[in-house]
């Protein structure tokens, strides 16, 4: 279970910091002519990061239903699923839908181009909402401060999915890509902050400890409503300082890479505008040739 949550967040926060870095770039080398898109071709490979999307799902899955298992497969001897593997069954289709939409964004991108974008983001949608629904609905009983981590990601969640829905109406909104780079980038945070101090021993809050179910599952319980409470107060702390840092890193991450970027594209139009009034105002060019003139009979 950690090792999941460690893996699922890596790949969230690579993939979103990956984002982060290309939109702002794009936007600011062209803010006019900026469009939005799921995801970014590199010099290496054109699908270097649709190939690590499924590289890692693909992982991710193999690891909910192969490896993590007690007998290193996900079912019953009588071919059903026993109570204790549902949950695998849940984290890996989250993986799958993730998989389905790196593998058609890379068919789409060879196939199809009138209507890649729209249908892209489609994609990335369903994903984002099976995602959603599989956390919502979870077989698990989220109770206590695991329910209150799972809750925050809720939220989470639902930012990328109504940005990735956003953007296929707005394509040119750079707003609209920006947020939904940072709450990806916040998903991974939190998935990995999740698995480090839900299912790590001795992280749990003060009062609140792992259990291990007659299902053969870590559950985490609190001694009482005391604990209870502040094991919550806690997560709700840690989410906003969270927030607050996330969003110093982002805003620091922008400004700077505007500063490499976009400082010479507004230097190359300012002069171009100049050089344009100047060849429209002939006053300016009168003036201009009268001190060459004036300097060339100083120099005689």
């Amino acid at each position: 279970m950690l090792e999941g949550h460690q893996l699922l967040g890596f790949g969230f926060f690579m993939v979103g910091l990956w984002h982060l870095f290309n939109h702002v770039k794009l936007h600011a080398l062209c803010s006019k002519s900026y469009t939005s898109t799921l995801w970014f071709p590199t010099a290496i490979s054109r699908y270097l990061e649709l190939h690590f999307i499924i590289v890692s799902c693909t992982i991710f899955i193999a690891m909910e239903l192969f490896i993590a298992p007690v007998h290193h497969q996900p079912f019953d001897p009588d071919g059903t699923i026993p109570t204790s593997h549902l949950h695998n069954f849940e984290h890996s289709s989250m993986g799958l839908a993730f998989l389905v939409y790196a593998t058609f964004a890379i068919i789409l991108d060879r196939k199809c181009s009138k209507a890649q974008h729209g249908l892209t983001h489609f994609l990335g949608a369903v994903a984002f909402t099976q995602q959603f629904l599989l956390i919502h609905l979870h077989s698990r009983d989220h109770m206590g401060p695991e329910g209150q981590y799972h809750l925050l990601l809720q939220l989470l969640v639902l930012i990328s999915l109504a940005t990735t829905l956003m953007g296929i109406g707005f394509p040119k909104s750079f707003l609209v890509s920006f947020v939904r780079s940072v709450s990806i980038i916040f998903q991974g945070v939190w998935l990995m902050i999740m698995g480090f101090l839900l299912w790590t021993p001795g992280f749990q809050a003060k009062g609140c400890f792992m259990h291990l179910e007659e299902s053969d599952e870590y559950v985490v319980k609190c001694s009482d409503d005391e604990a209870l409470h502040r094991a919550v107060s806690l997560v709700n702390i840690q989410f906003s300082w969270l927030l607050i840092g996330i969003t110093i890193f982002v805003m620091s991450f922008y400004l700077t890479l505007v500063r490499r970027h976009g400082a010479k594209v507004e230097y190359v139009s300012l002069r171009k505008e100049e050089q344009y009034y100047r060849e429209e105002d002939g006053s300016n060019n009168d003036v201009e040739s009268q001190s060459q003139k004036k300097s060339t009979q100083e120099q005689i």
